[in-house]
């Protein structure tokens, strides 16, 4: 199956099969899959960049998938064209997913202009998939204009989605915690919108959390984002929302508001200088995992890593130290920068 044709062409079940198919291909960890991956974003990519990509993150519990089942039937009535990449968390025991999140979306999942594809975490830090940027490219050479991306959950290192999402939703549960829980919450500071889901189970849970967390956002504008901290009416600054994503209730509002954060975001350029640092820090990112990649697979470190892996478990060399002797290894010359082979 020629694949690029059929991502840019008409919606169906052959387009679906081609999306399908090309993410399998970016997750494969071949490396002639990778070659072919690289020459099919090569080709997509003039194809790319008119989709608004929408990072929605929060505790699990708090009710993601419900909420991304509304909003995205709602976005569908209204012509959109709705893609969702569901991160799953794998297990640290087995490596293995469930990969449930299509279960949870029933209605949405069986939409025919709708696309949901559950990818494991697989040990990726940051509550995304190591190949969901790439997942984003495609769907939107295939005409999904609006792609959200669905994380594991919150903590303080996933947070990886609001870099590479042109908007962070936050979602947050009514009595999660006072006032100093939500300045002490990371994730808090890098949110473009939080939600509080379902505030039809206590309403005044709900209105206490939002006064809560508005006042928490404000404290971090005035000392943390510094972009957060202007007044300028041209410039967005963080909401706080309520809704019932299980009764329908708040997704009109949502997406109202959602509206309004992109076109501030395209009238100053912000929207545009965003994407460009994601695609730097993507290119980065890759270089990381291939460097990390490459040095596991090099010889040197293949033949030292077991007696030295062995020796610090037992105790009898410093983790520094057999770091040093591994990533010496890689050098020819065999040296440390102090020219001895092996040094701590």
């Amino acid at each position: 199956m020629d694949l690029l044709p059929a991502i840019l062409g008409s919606p169906g079940a052959p387009q679906r099969r081609a999306i399908a198919k090309a993410i399998t291909l970016l997750e494969s960890t071949r490396a002639d899959h990778r070659t072919q991956a690289d020459a099919l974003l090569t080709e997509l990519l003039p194809h790319t960049g008119k989709s608004f990509r929408l990072g929605i993150s929060g505790v699990p519990g708090v009710g993601k998938s419900t909420f991304i089942e509304a909003l995205g039937l709602s976005l569908i009535a209204q012509g959109h064209r709705v893609a969702v990449l569901a991160i799953d968390p794998s297990s640290s025991v087995s490596g293995g997913s469930i990969l449930g999140d299509k279960t949870r979306m029933e209605h949405l999942s069986v939409h025919p202009q709708a696309y949901i594809r559950p990818s494991p975490a697989s040990g990726t830090l940051g509550g995304v998939a190591a190949r969901t940027r790439e997942a984003m490219l495609v769907c939107g050479a295939a005409s999904y204009d609006i792609v959200i991306v669905e994380t594991v959950g919150v903590g303080q290192s996933e947070i990886a989605v609001a870099g590479m999402t042109d908007m962070f939703v936050l979602m947050q549960l009514p009595n999660a915690g006072d006032d100093l829980q939500a300045i002490k919450k990371g994730v808090m500071e890098l949110a473009d919108l939080v939600v509080i889901n379902k505030a039809d189970i206590d309403p005044d849970a709900a209105t206490r959390a939002r006064a809560q967390i508005t006042g928490a956002l404000r404290i971090l504008g005035q000392h943390g984002h510094p972009d957060h901290a202007r007044h300028d009416a041209a410039l967005w600054h963080p909401q706080v929302l309520q809704l019932s994503a299980l009764k329908g209730e708040g997704i009109e509002d949502f997406w109202t508001t959602v509206l309004r954060f992109r076109e501030l975001q395209q009238q100053s350029g912000r929207l545009a200088a965003r994407r460009r640092h994601q695609a730097l820090a993507w290119m980065w990112e890759r270089i990381d995992a291939g460097l990390k990649q490459a040095f596991r697979q090099h010889p040197g470190v293949k033949t030292l890593l077991p007696q030295l892996t062995k020796d610090v478990e037992q105790g009898s060399v410093a983790a520094s130290t057999a770091a040093r002797r591994l990533l010496d290894a890689m050098n020819p010359n065999g040296e440390t920068d102090a020219g001895h082979p092996g040094a701590a």
